[in-house]
């Protein structure tokens, strides 16, 4: 009786000696450990993490989901300068065509005319004072770029049309109304804004929500868990009262000649 009584209460101290010597591995403890501990207490803490829920099944860090490089430091405001210069230039393009209801082609032709006088006057005044004229270097818009960002673009809109096809020609129902669904969602948000707006809100949103997400990851991903259990408890409901009504015919392979 008294080995089986103790049974339990050594795997107890086990459990909390497994727990302690990973609390102290995550801190930092300066006590060494054997080779077959390190490699316990590593499976231990990847078993933990794995645990933890993460919005969308994420499993790597935000700054490596948004592509890394670049772009995601501006994203995430590691480099300050650029995107507050981005979120800024953004900001002065909307204000000049939605609240100063201004016009692409007027601005394009007034900058024209502001950069063709200013050079002009250096240009003129460069006689008086004899001096060389002014070096203005030569605006070129590069064709290597231009072409890149046409062939991405191209490629996302061929792989989109693709995924809507296959969704078309599966016959899945439930994926067909939650395409349906999100299609009609966002025909609501295009009715209430125009695309300059839309394309500015974007912009600001890439500028905040992912700054917000990666400083608040813990909170967000145990509140979107809490959301998505309660979603897929309704649509079990709505599935179980009306998906599973609808009656769904054989399906048969047509061979075309």
């Amino acid at each position: 009786m008294a080995d089986h009584d103790s049974a339990p209460e050594k795997h107890e101290k086990s459990g909390e000696s497994l727990m302690e010597k990973v609390t102290e591995k995550l801190h930092g403890s300066d006590s060494s450990s054997d080779s077959d501990d390190d490699k316990e207490i590593k499976s231990a803490a990847y078993s933990m993490k794995a645990k933890i829920y993460r919005l969308f099944g994420r499993e790597k860090p935000v700054h490596k989901v948004l592509g890394g490089g670049k772009p995601a430091d501006v994203f995430l405001w590691r480099d300050k300068k650029v995107s507050a210069g981005l979120l800024g230039v953004a900001t002065t393009i909307w204000v000049l065509f939605e609240l100063a209801d201004y016009h692409l082609l007027t601005l394009v032709c007034h900058a024209l005319i502001v950069a063709l006088v200013i050079i002009f006057l250096l240009s003129y005044a460069s006689n008086f004072v004899n001096k060389a004229r002014p070096k203005v270097p030569k605006v070129v818009i590069p064709e290597d770029i231009v072409l890149s960002l046409a062939s991405a673009v191209t490629i996302e809109l061929n792989g989109a049309l693709a995924i809507l096809r296959d969704i078309a020609l599966e016959r899945d129902i439930r994926k067909f109304i939650a395409v349906i669904a999100g299609l009609w969602f966002i025909s609501i948000i295009g009715s209430c804004f125009n695309f300059l707006t839309l394309c500015y809100i974007c912009i600001v949103l890439l500028h905040t929500l992912p700054l917000f997400y990666e400083k608040y990851e813990d909170q967000v991903d145990a509140f979107a868990e809490k959301a998505e259990a309660e979603l897929k408890k309704q649509y079990a409901i709505f599935d179980a009262k009306f998906l599973s009504k609808i009656p769904k015919g054989p399906l048969k392979d047509k061979k075309h000649l």
